[in-house]
């Protein structure tokens, strides 16, 4: 016999576990903040800006073909920021204990579309250490591109500033929390449906159709406590 549930019967298993699916909800929103707040560490970053051009010619002007060419050269100097070329000068400045590998997965580097300016954002535990490394790294950059690939205008446009109040990026404990709650409702629904889906026991009288596949021909009404017989009542109508 194929069984059809209907949206009234999925409200009613919904209102009937409802107690459940809230303190589920609420348990996990409460994890996510805990480990938001008290265990994972506060992330920040820092930003800074650079602007590269080729090597400047006397009496050639800088024309169009200048710039394309710069622009197809961006991915390549992408990849020298990161490169141990400079970051191990970066790490020796700093004096950090780390190494080029491990200071790589902090460092982030991209350029806008058509555009010769570098964005070089840092991630660091600490503050003003996202700042000097961001930085640093500017400023090396700035001086060992001479060298590499003999690139001689370089300029920072905006350096990696310290603000008063630092916010951290990661975590974010607002957007953990809200994703645990609809993680939390989505688990607590399925629980619910599932211990309903286990529950085996009759209930009503659809349930013995169900399970006898018979049609029911009466049913015993509920008799009431006040219309239960008392022991005074049962010994009075044994003495008639």
């Amino acid at each position: 016999m194929e069984e059809t549930i209907s949206l009234q019967q999925l409200l009613i298993v919904l209102k009937k576990r409802l107690m459940m699916i809230v303190a589920i909800a609420i348990l996990a929103v409460t994890l996510a903040g805990i480990v938001s707040y008290l265990v994972l560490t506060p992330i920040y970053q820092a930003s800074t800006q650079i602007l590269v051009n080729q090597e400047k010619v006397e009496q050639q002007p800088f024309n169009s073909q200048d710039i394309q060419a710069n622009l197809q050269l961006i991915n390549t100097y992408n990849v020298i920021i990161k490169s141990p070329a400079i970051l191990s000068v970066v790490i020796e400045k700093l004096e950090l204990d780390t190494t080029p590998t491990e200071l790589t997965e902090k460092i982030t580097v991209d350029s806008a579309q058509n555009s010769q300016v570098i964005n070089i954002s840092v991630t660091d535990p600490e503050p003003y250490m996202a700042v000097d490394i961001a930085n640093t790294i500017g400023e090396v950059f700035q001086e060992e591109i001479k060298k590499l690939m003999k690139v001689d205008n370089v300029n920072i446009l905006s350096p990696a500033e310290m603000s008063d109040n630092p916010s951290p990026v990661k975590p974010n404990p607002k957007l953990n929390m809200a994703i645990a709650l609809v993680v939390g409702l989505m688990i607590g629904v399925g629980v619910a449906f599932l211990l309903e889906y286990l529950d085996t026991s009759i209930k009503t009288e659809e349930d013995v159709e169900d399970f006898l596949d018979l049609p029911i021909l009466g049913l015993v009404s509920p008799i009431s406590d006040k219309l239960m017989p008392t022991p005074v009542t049962r010994q009075r109508r044994n003495k008639r």
